[in-house]
């Protein structure tokens, strides 16, 4: 097996990792002896034994000699268990092959130092793309304190996200509705503006696939929407942020809704009286360690953070439909030119039912 075919393996076994460990990243570990593989691992849970610790717990024989592929850095310090790196040393461990490393201060380089001293070989930047991909919530949020921000689209062929008189249920496919719950499962949190909350009363749940259940976070300003809305009423409520303006954190409504479990943050308002949402997610990322958020909707919103530069990557869902006049995905955006305009990067495309599925940074 070659370094980059148990890294490949290692990418794997890390998204089985996908929506539990959070804020933690997502990593995976390969132990192979004499071109085979005696152990694999991933880190399976916030809290829980690391990648390289699970590995070595499942391998099969004595992993003295043996080589290590993991995907991200072995940690060098103490955090919610011991560091990696002490383990590989004990357990004499011969070659540790890494994918990037750690971008977290507390790491970033002293893992791999201390395992060079330590005379074990080290080899680093084996498919360097795939594990900065696999890391990227983890790294924006630990570096800036940010959560990393997804903005989820459905839309028509011509970009509209509901008709005329506001119809939007469904515009895209059951395969594009089922893909939805599974991303929802993958992310700490999914937003809506208040008029998304209002005109749909969504459940902003995992449904109809498996997965943990994000937060659910509504921006409303004035704190204007009903109490009756299902968010506040479910079985889910206490897993609800309310992002409004400060003076109404502190009134009756907000002390109703927190009465009912209901979480409410109060942050400053800019123009327009829109609340400012980059200090909003630094807030939500402190309070609630959220460090990666999809947002799926709506129009406003969606332009705030466009016009703002806070989404890091797109996922749109484009159904074969034309609509016409109706309610625009950025409506209420305009780069004013064309070398204003945002521009993105395609990542992937693929099929998902009869709708086209797109990611773009």
């Amino acid at each position: 097996m070659t370094n980059e075919q148990a890294m490949t393996r290692a990418i794997e076994l890390a998204l089985l990792g996908t929506g539990n460990v959070s804020p933690n990243p997502r990593v995976g570990c390969v132990i192979l002896k004499n071109g085979r593989i005696i152990g694999e691992g991933w880190h399976r849970q916030f809290g829980g034994a690391h990648a390289e610790v699970d590995a070595i717990s499942n391998a099969t024989e004595d992993i003295t000699g043996a080589t290590a592929a993991v995907t991200l850095e072995p940690c060098s310090h103490f955090g919610k268990t011991p560091p990696c790196v002490d383990l590989l040393i004990q357990k004499k461990i011969a070659k540790v092959i890494v994918g990037i490393e750690d971008v977290n201060p507390l790491v970033s380089g002293n893992g791999i130092a201390k395992l060079r001293n330590a005379g074990i070989e080290v080899e680093v930047g084996i498919l360097r793309d795939e594990c900065t991909w696999l890391t990227r919530y983890y790294a924006k949020n630990i570096t800036t304190g940010m959560p990393y921000i997804v903005a989820k689209v459905a839309q028509s062929f011509d970009g509209a996200i509901a008709t005329e008189r506001g119809e939007s249920q469904w515009i895209t496919c059951q395969e594009s509705r089922r893909k939805t719950h599974a991303l929802r499962g993958e992310f700490d949190a999914v937003m809506i503006g208040k008029t998304t909350a209002l005109t749909d009363n969504p459940s902003l749940t995992v449904r109809l696939t498996d997965g943990r259940q994000p937060w659910r976070v509504i921006v409303d300003s004035n704190l204007s929407l009903p109490l009756s809305l299902g968010i506040f009423t479910d079985e889910f409520r206490s897993h609800t942020v309310i992002c409004c303006n400060e003076y109404q954190a502190n009134s009756k409504k907000a002390d109703e809704l927190r009465s009912e479990g209901v979480k409410i943050l109060g942050a400053e308002t800019i123009e327009n009286g829109l609340i400012n949402l980059r200090v909003a997610f630094s807030r939500l990322s402190d309070e609630y360690k959220i460090a990666s958020i999809l947002v799926e909707g709506g129009s406003t919103l969606l332009s705030s953070l466009v016009s703002d530069r806070l989404i890091d990557e797109y996922h749109f869902f484009i159904a074969p439909i034309i609509i016409g006049k109706g309610l625009r995905v950025f409506g209420n955006f305009s780069a004013g030119s064309l070398e204003g305009s945002p521009k993105l990067k395609i990542v992937s495309t693929q099929k998902s039912g009869d709708d086209l599925y797109v990611i773009a940074i």
